[in-house]
């Protein structure tokens, strides 16, 4: 089942990030302006995926635990309020690793291999037949996490779903030898919010290939970001009729110019010939300047007080160590094993 962001009854929210790398604004628009949207009306939880951030990072760790409080800082510098949202780290969660133990004895590998979300990211990774059994595995992981939550809504893209799908199948599987409801089945809800593109234009965007613009870019590097962007390939005057279709810049503004008419009007004088190139990618490069500076400077803040992060992650993984250890509990007693 799934629902949208019009969705107002209070529900239990999982959602969250492998540290891997700074957010961008990729991010920011597909995932993190809706968690600031929730977080005052549902329980939310993020969990900083640590743990899965290793599985298909474990031949250079640093990548990951070198970013836990990159990530953080993104979270509370576009507003996410550890008051209102528990933020934890997974590696802190011991009842994740256990519960993720007992569903995989219920999940085969076939049933593994099949998942279409799986499946796209071995063939995107290059694995080949190397799959690390942790990657293969990350199905039932994020089984473990949206369960041990009880979430009932959890916040993905559509190319996600099959991962949800999955989870229900666990679950269902758990209450059905349990002859009871001991786990909650979840419901996706789906962004309304536009897929943006990379800056090249080819490729989705990515923390590690470079085509992205993190949300702590300084205004060097976000200048050089915007002036590298596709356009129209063919439109080599001002005067030549633009395609905008594809046109990364294009794509940009209609996500982050606060004045749409004003879009509209530009993408109507590119079509027809007179609006260079230069002059939108300069317009964009206003807007998201504009957009990033108070977020970069809020950023910066807190990565200059890591403590505050630290003690921020330790709080909330305690409220959610005593959340998840109660599921365990519950998730034990199905297989027989409260023997203490």
């Amino acid at each position: 089942m799934q629902t949208t962001q019009t969705e107002t009854q209070s529900e239990t929210i999982l959602t969250g990030d492998r540290a891997t790398g700074p957010l961008h604004l990729g991010h920011y628009v597909g995932s993190l302006q809706q968690r600031v949207a929730l977080q005052s009306i549902h329980q939310q939880t993020i969990l900083v995926a640590d743990m899965q951030g290793l599985t298909d990072n474990a031949h250079q760790p640093e990548k990951v635990s070198s970013n836990i409080l990159n990530v953080v800082a993104d979270y509370l510098a576009v507003g996410i309020d550890p008051q209102q949202t528990t933020i934890c780290l997974q590696s802190q969660l011991p009842a994740l690793a256990e519960l993720t133990m007992y569903y995989s004895n219920l999940v085969s590998i076939a049933r593994l291999e099949r998942n279409p979300t799986v499946k796209n990211e071995i063939h995107s990774k290059g694995f080949g037949r190397s799959i690390p059994a942790g990657f293969l595995t990350y199905p039932i992981s994020q089984a473990a996490d949206i369960s041990a939550f009880r979430a009932t809504l959890v916040p993905v893209g559509d190319d996600q779903l099959p991962m949800l799908e999955q989870t229900n199948e666990i679950v269902r599987k758990i209450n059905s030898l349990a002859g009871g409801e001991v786990l909650l089945e979840c419901r996706a809800l789906l962004s309304n919010a536009p897929r943006l593109p990379s800056t090249d234009g080819k490729n989705k965007m990515s923390k590690s290939m470079g085509n992205a613009i993190n949300l702590g870019a300084s205004e060097q590097e976000l200048r050089a970001a915007v002036k590298s962007m596709y356009t129209d390939p063919n439109h080599l005057r001002v005067d030549d009729l633009g395609q905008i279709e594809g046109n990364v810049v294009f794509t940009y503004l209609d996500a982050f110019h606060p004045d749409h008419a004003y879009v509209a009007q530009l993408k109507e004088q590119y079509q027809r010939g007179g609006l260079g190139d230069g002059t939108t990618k300069k317009i964009l490069e206003e807007c998201l300047q504009e957009l990033l500076k108070p977020i970069r400077e809020r950023r910066q803040r807190y990565l200059d007080d890591k403590a505050q992060l630290i003690e921020i992650l330790r709080l909330g993984s305690q409220i959610a160590q005593d959340k998840t250890e109660q599921v365990l509990i519950d998730v034990r007693g199905v297989f027989g094993l409260n023997l203490f």
